[in-house]
């Protein structure tokens, strides 16, 4: 299955198969790596296919725009997707445009943060953590 993927660089919309997702896949515009450490915006679509396809661990945020705790959560976000990037991946989920999605994983608080592998939700957290308490909830999962 195809799916979209933004280019974090030059925001060029990407048609990638899903199961090349760990081929570390190149923008067709700039040529830049699509998976270069930020975070990628799921939707009701894509998000199955990621799960479906990754080989790594995805960790999964789920915020909405209008959120003061999410708004001051995703810098740390962005930069453990960065840090770790190659190890992990890391996916945004916007609760507002995607309600869909907060409703199939019982999102009842944002934001709320999962660790899936494969199927299996391995852990979830609510609420905006710190730098420091978001890398160590993360190295668990290493």
């Amino acid at each position: 299955m195809t799916m979209q993927i933004e280019c974090p660089h030059c925001h060029a919309q990407n048609r990638l198969e899903a199961t090349r997702l760990h081929e570390a896949p190149n923008c067709g515009a700039c040529h830049q790596p699509l998976l270069s450490g930020a975070p990628i915006a799921a939707t009701k679509e894509s998000l199955p296919l990621i799960l479906k396809n990754s080989k790594l661990p995805v960790v999964i945020d789920f915020w909405a725009p209008w959120c003061g705790p999410c708004q001051q959560f995703g810098p740390t976000f962005a930069a453990a997707a960065k840090e770790i990037a190659g190890k992990m991946l890391f996916v945004k989920v916007d609760t507002e445009s995607q309600p869909e999605l907060g409703n199939q994983f019982r999102v009842r608080s944002i934001p709320t943060l999962l660790v899936v592998e494969g199927n299996a939700e391995l852990e979830r957290v609510s609420g905006a953590l710190s730098p420091g308490q978001f890398k160590a909830w993360l190295m668990q999962f290493l």
